[in-house]
């Protein structure tokens, strides 16, 4: 159980509306009112309605109640696995799926799918996440890798965190005016006015570092080679945006129209790479694009062939 409290300082807000802009909550504006509505909100020490106006000095506390237990069940779906032994499994990710089971997507994710693959996956790192070191975005492509037991988390983990795992993605971008190479260091924290977005935030938001270095450039676009040195949520593609030169075919921080035949959204995590657990031997693996992004680097290219990028 969770327990926030917040000193109103502004006024003339809805209630809901005003707890929904505090990222520190990580709530939709819905998931607030239904705590509302259960009596979870507090303003002054009674009960309010989603409705109410907050006032100058109010005194809010929000009470987040455990999740529910959620049974997950195996599934059986097509999984491309790139390596797997007894201790970590390497995927590469297709578009569409998602990683981890969250609201609105109990069934068809990427865990539902290792539930079925791997046996006493259960409970590795999680509840809802059993396994799951990182995670792509759901119409992200590419390398993801999966702990197959506690030790193999834990020392996954540490190097995500202390940035010696390198993840090395593909962004095919609007425009091409961009330095060879560069570094974009801006904090990212939930967009005030959108739930569903992520955004430069100086006020709320976490240290956030990406480095880039182009690898072709074309008429109106460029292909990026990006890696992270921090993780955030949406991380490349708020970066990208905010430096103005978004993601093609990204539907939240791009434009919305399709562009050279691409579904959502023309970013790929291509090279993964990472201390074994177990052997400390160094691994690392490469898959290439999907195939509509790799035709529209053809396309872009003027070529009738793929050629392998230096």
């Amino acid at each position: 159980m969770n327990q926030y409290q917040i000193v109103a300082e502004q006024s003339e807000s809805r209630l809901d509306a005003f707890l929904a802009a505090h990222a520190e909550l990580g709530l939709s504006r819905s998931r607030i009112k239904a705590l509302i509505d259960e009596g979870h909100v507090q303003v002054n020490g009674l009960t309010p309605k989603a409705s109410q106006s907050v006032q100058p000095g109010d005194q809010i506390t929000v009470t987040v109640p455990p999740p529910k237990v959620v049974e997950l069940a195996a599934e059986e779906i097509p999984l491309d696995v790139v390596y797997e032994d007894e201790d970590v499994l390497v995927v590469n990710k297709p578009r569409g799926l998602v990683v981890h089971p969250s609201h609105g997507h109990w069934q068809g994710t990427l865990v539902n799918a290792l539930l079925d693959h791997v046996e006493d996956l259960e409970g590795i790192g999680g509840e809802l996440r059993p396994g799951i070191v990182h995670r792509l975005d759901k119409d992200t492509t590419g390398l993801l890798v999966v702990a197959k037991n506690e030790r193999a988390m834990a020392s996954l983990q540490d190097q995500i965190r202390e940035h010696s795992a390198r993840r090395i993605y593909w962004a095919l971008v609007h425009g091409n005016t961009m330095p060879d190479t560069g570094r974009i260091e801006a904090p990212i924290g939930r967009h005030p006015g959108d739930r569903k977005r992520m955004a430069v935030n100086t006020r709320q938001g976490r240290e956030s570092i990406t480095h880039f270095r182009v690898l072709e450039r074309y008429t109106g676009y460029a292909l990026l080679e990006c890696r992270l040195e921090t993780g955030r949520t949406h991380q490349i593609r708020v970066h990208l945006s905010f430096i103005g030169h978004p993601v093609v075919a990204d539907p939240l921080y791009g434009t919305r129209k399709a562009h050279l035949g691409l579904e959502p959204q023309a970013l790929h995590a291509r090279q993964l790479g990472f201390t074994h657990p177990t052997t400390g031997e160094w691994m690392e693996f490469t898959a290439e694009p999907p195939a509509d992004m790799m035709a529209a680097i053809k396309r872009l290219r003027g070529e009738g062939s793929a050629d392998e990028l230096r």
